[in-house]
């Protein structure tokens, strides 16, 4: 009997967590020989680095569909379903298309369950169901996201044709090491021989490994701020208009609906890595125009309510969130500015707080549902020995810290001294985001009852 959405779900989340990891490709090799290779079937964009991998990633979807190729897109975490996680030509599979991705590879999946030490990951899981789903479709490019890191990431049981190495810094250290130089070394493990490689400004330390891997396996490499990059950048109403510099020529007058200056790199690199997909050639300044115009990234400085203004960025390291919260500096002109953190436990919390110091009036620290979350009050509590008392409020359930940041928004209460309109900032991780962007009537297709 086919089950049911509801019932895949509790399947897969049965599994190994995606926090709990055996460094080997063998389970899901094992998987993907048994339904044929799929990832063999189709070209493939492949892309790793600290931050910034799911806007790219949906900013060269757009390119090629734009350019008439069929998609597949795998990213991961997702904000609100589990159906995010896999898309074809830009929208999310539906819950039948989902379970049917599953129904697909569920046999196999135990044949491997039972044959291996360990069982298939709900990682290994959804990738595998990814790769089937893009040959069924069938693709012409798959993106694909790596979950953590590279090398050992489940993700890189395929051979890239060209792999983008977004800028690295410091998160989940306690997996993948304590300096951007030793997360680099498993990062660079998604080039391969004879590949391209788009490469975002990286510490020349990380440069120097990325280059090394390049050269050791003959893949060819380009450089942003050498090769390709931003030429020029304004801030608009609702986004940003760029010029950016390609590998085959420029393209000007692009309107990106994303704010921050982080946001029209991510841009450039989608752009290069385009070109380099399709031997370097340049492409249709007007079709480039088009998909740019057309992007959207949920969750990624999104604006979901107005009056006041209420902002979401899943930035959940202190690199995404300084990145987040300069675009708010710049791009808009709120006074005060409140800020709604939930943080993972594992993360930097300590340095997230002293980023979020330096931008936020008054912070509201409250939790998610996951279970690795930091609970509201021991975030209060750091919170408080670097904001001070009168800064911070805690409030364990989401909803209530989201009422009372726009509430302190709104009505200045304490910021008389403030100049202008108040608005809120809610960060700190995925889940937390996706959380929220449910609780004020947002869902995968827009808001619920339109933009309040």
């Amino acid at each position: 009997m086919r089950p049911t959405f509801a019932e895949v779900e509790y399947a897969l989340l049965g599994r190994w967590p995606e926090t709990r990891l055996e460094p080997s490709l063998d389970r899901i090799a094992a998987l993907c020989r048994l339904v044929g290779d799929p990832q063999q079937s189709y070209r493939i964009v492949h892309l790793t680095g600290t931050n910034g991998k799911t806007s790219t990633s949906r900013m060269i979807d757009a390119l090629l569909q734009a350019l008439e190729l069929r998609t597949g897109r795998f990213t991961s975490p997702h904000l609100q379903s589990m159906t995010e996680r896999i898309s074809l030509d830009g929208e999310p599979l539906t819950e039948e298309q989902f379970v049917d991705a599953f129904s697909d590879v569920a046999a196999y999946a135990q044949i491997v369950d039972d044959s291996q030490p360990h069982p298939l990951s709900f990682f290994e899981m959804t990738v595998g169901m990814a790769y089937a789903a893009f040959a069924d479709a069938p693709v012409d490019v798959a993106i694909v996201e790596v979950g953590m890191g590279g090398a050992w990431d489940a993700t890189n049981v395929a051979d890239a044709d060209v792999a983008v190495v977004l800028p690295i810094a410091v998160d989940h250290a306690s997996y993948l090491g304590d300096t951007p130089e030793d997360i680099a070394q498993e990062k660079v493990g998604i080039i391969k021989p004879g590949s391209r490689v788009v490469v975002a400004e990286q510490e020349d330390a990380v440069l120097d490994i990325i280059g090394h891997r390049a050269a050791e396996v003959g893949a060819t490499l380009v450089r942003e701020g050498v090769d390709f990059g931003v030429a020029a950048r304004l801030a608009a109403l609702g986004g940003q208009q760029i010029d950016l510099q390609g590998l085959s020529g420029l393209y000007e007058d692009i309107f990106l609906p994303l704010h921050g200056a982080h946001q029209a790199r991510n841009a450039a690199v989608a752009l290069a890595a385009v070109e380099s997909l399709l031997g370097a050639r340049e492409l249709d300044a007007e079709i480039v125009r088009t998909a740019f115009a057309s992007v959207t990234s949920p969750g990624r400085l999104e604006v979901v309510r107005r009056s006041p203004t209420v902002l979401l960025d899943a930035a959940h390291n202190p690199h995404g969130l300084e990145a987040a919260l300069a675009a708010v500096s710049e791009e808009f002109t709120f006074s005060p500015l409140i800020g709604v953190a939930a943080v993972m436990a594992e993360k930097d919390v300590d340095e997230i707080v002293r980023v979020l110091d330096g931008a936020v009036a008054h912070l509201v620290c409250t939790q998610n549902s996951s279970p690795r979350c930091l609970p509201a009050a021991e975030l209060g509590e750091i919170a408080r020995d670097v904001l001070g008392d009168d800064r911070v409020t805690v409030l364990p359930q989401l909803d209530d810290a989201l009422v009372r940041a726009m509430s302190l928004a709104e009505a200045l209460e304490g910021f008389e001294d403030a100049i202008g309109s108040g608005g809120v900032i809610v960060t700190g991780s995925v889940v937390t985001v996706g959380e929220a962007r449910t609780l004020l009537g947002h869902t995968l297709d827009g808001p619920v009852d339109g933009d309040r």
